[in-house]
């Protein structure tokens, strides 16, 4: 083999870097023509009249779109990409369905669908799904033995759910739970019964119900009989939500919520909650149609068009920090072993410093720098520094008025203590619940 060398190389890719900048951009697409429109809105017209979930609301919309291209709303539309963008909007202007839009992309419509068959279309989700570990992106145990789980999606693949259980498995020894969806935008049922049933043991729970227009009936979800592994039914849990948390991953938080087996943390929800399916309307147009619509067994509704309003709401990039405190929080309170409950309120007090930074005016911070035997304090720029004999100096993080965190070293605290309003003492405290003093000597 040739072996290329540096200056070949940048040779090579400023050859193609030139190329790129002469290579004629591909051509747009022709304007559309009157008669593919009206094809567009006459297919699509019948899709929403025989298939949207509600039929009333379907005939309205088919309507709308076969009475505006008759006014010729649609005529000065030349771009492909601006004739479903209307589309959409006339659609939504009665439904106000979220998961209900047309989308142009050439080559994605019927003729490609027919050219693969449901063998070759599951081949390559299964591949699709596999190479993004089927929606998981994270799994690990957080300060003070909370378990967290970040996925962005409810895989429906089947070889999804041995790692769901995995997923499971790792955080079933935790005290406390807490379920990012911030990113997630939805997926399918069966994933969501499984997660949840971990949460439950003895009578099943009726999770949710998808009413479907074609056949007029109802499917209902509830926990499973039976699954692999430690369920934890006692562990509080958190779902962590944003402006971008979307239908299944709101079925998720809208099921726990009105069971009152989670606390929802962050923001309020996007708000679909109809189940769809991709429709072909042509070679190079599909529209994406609500077939059905979830039923919650408690409040009978859902949470279509106005998203799961969260019980503690925060921008969503302060979620995890308050969701970790709470959690906390509550195992400390319930946690009657003191040697566990400090190992708790240790955690705590460091995820609360988070949720609220503590500062102190530099007079305050003065009062604290001296010497205490073999320890040194001391101030500068504002900041307070410490140092034991022998060893580097270190800085200090207030986690209250009176308690510092040594930076890069989790296991270790220092608290001053006061007599008659005098710092008179340096107290080292450790995780383990050790502590040492230290008597102010400068």
């Amino acid at each position: 083999m040739r072996r290329v060398t540096p200056i070949l190389l940048i040779a090579l890719l400023c050859g193609l870097f030139a190329a790129a900048q002469t290579a004629p951009a591909p051509p747009p697409p022709a304007p559309m023509t009157g008669q593919t429109k009206a094809a567009v809105v006459a297919k699509l017209a019948d899709i929403l009249t025989e298939k949207y979930v509600f039929p009333d609301t379907g005939k309205k919309m088919a309507d709308l779109l076969r009475s505006n291209l008759q006014a010729g709303a649609y005529a000065p539309l030349e771009r492909p990409e601006e004739f479903a963008g209307k589309l959409t909007g006339d659609m939504q202007s009665i439904s106000h369905d979220k998961h209900l839009h047309v989308a142009y992309n050439p080559g994605s419509g019927w003729l490609s669908w027919s050219k693969n068959t449901d063998e070759e279309q599951q081949r390559l989700e299964k591949r699709r799904s596999r190479t993004d570990n089927y929606g998981f992106r994270e799994v690990k145990i957080l300060p003070g033995n909370v378990g967290y789980l970040k996925f962005d999606y409810f895989s429906g693949n089947p070889e999804a759910f041995p790692v769901a259980v995995g997923a499971m498995a790792f955080v079933s020894g935790a005290d406390a739970l807490v379920f990012d969806l911030r990113d997630n935008g939805g997926g399918d049922p069966q994933m969501i019964q499984l997660l949840t049933t971990y949460l439950y043991e003895g009578d099943p729970q009726h999770l949710n119900s998808f009413y479907y227009r074609e056949g007029d009936r109802t499917e209902q979800f509830w926990t499973l009989p039976y699954v692999p592994g430690k369920r934890m039914p006692g562990v509080p849990v958190y779902v962590l939500t944003s402006e971008r948390t979307f239908s299944g991953a709101e079925e998720f938080s809208y099921n726990l919520k009105n069971l009152k087996r989670a606390t929802i943390v962050g923001e309020t929800t996007g708000g679909g909650a109809h189940p769809v399916n991709r429709e072909p309307i042509d070679a190079d147009f599909w529209a994406s149609v609500p077939y059905a619509r979830a039923v919650n067994p408690i409040s009978k509704t859902n949470w279509e068009g106005t998203g799961v309003e969260p019980d503690v709401k925060v921008p969503a990039p302060q979620a995890l920090d308050t969701a970790l405190a709470l959690a906390l929080e509550k195992v400390s309170v319930a946690e009657t072993d003191a040697r566990f409950k400090d190992f708790y309120l240790w955690n705590l007090e460091a995820q609360q410093a988070k949720v609220n930074p503590v500062t102190l005016p530099e007079a305050d911070l003065q009062a604290f720098a001296g010497v205490y035997g073999p320890r040194r304090i001391t101030l500068e720029g504002g900041v307070l520094y410490y140092q034991r004999e022998g060893r580097p100096r270190g800085r200090l993080l207030p986690l209250t008025a009176d308690t510092f965190a040594l930076e890069n070293a989790p296991m270790f605290r220092i608290r001053f203590l006061r007599e008659g309003g005098r710092v008179t003492a340096l107290e080292g405290r450790y995780e383990d619940g050790r502590k040492d003093l230290s008597p102010r000597t400068e």
